[in-house]
């Protein structure tokens, strides 16, 4: 998945870029980086594989993170309201010491600490 590494470092290039351009002026800029979300399309996707395999939606979900993404730490999908509680934290006052951050919601896939 060359391309998808690809996009992703453009990703962070340009949120870093863009936030050293904007450095001393309020302005801040991160990268917001999801890993597997429920969002309709895996549910569809999902709901697909499960009868395919002739199982439930619990069961196909397992097997993924046992096979697909043993790495997770959380072992399921992320809810899209977890990922927007971290974008609402980023976009608020609060954050403003945050700034030129890749900011991972992953569910402890990646093992790396950087």
């Amino acid at each position: 998945m060359v391309h998808y590494g690809m996009s992703k470092a453009a990703q962070l290039s340009v949120s870093r870029g863009l936030a050293q351009h904007c450095a001393g002026t309020g302005v801040t800029v991160n990268a917001v980086l999801p890993g597997p979300t429920s969002t309709e399309g895996v549910g569809d996707f999902f709901a697909k594989l499960a009868a395919d395999q002739g199982v439930d939606l619990a069961e196909a979900e397992r097997r993924f993170f046992a096979q697909a993404r043993p790495t997770s730490l959380l072992r399921r999908f992320i809810e899209p309201s977890e990922v927007a509680a971290l974008v609402a934290y980023v976009c608020s006052p609060r954050s403003s010491a945050t700034n030129g951050a890749a900011l991972r919601v992953e569910g402890g896939i990646l093992s790396s600490i950087c």
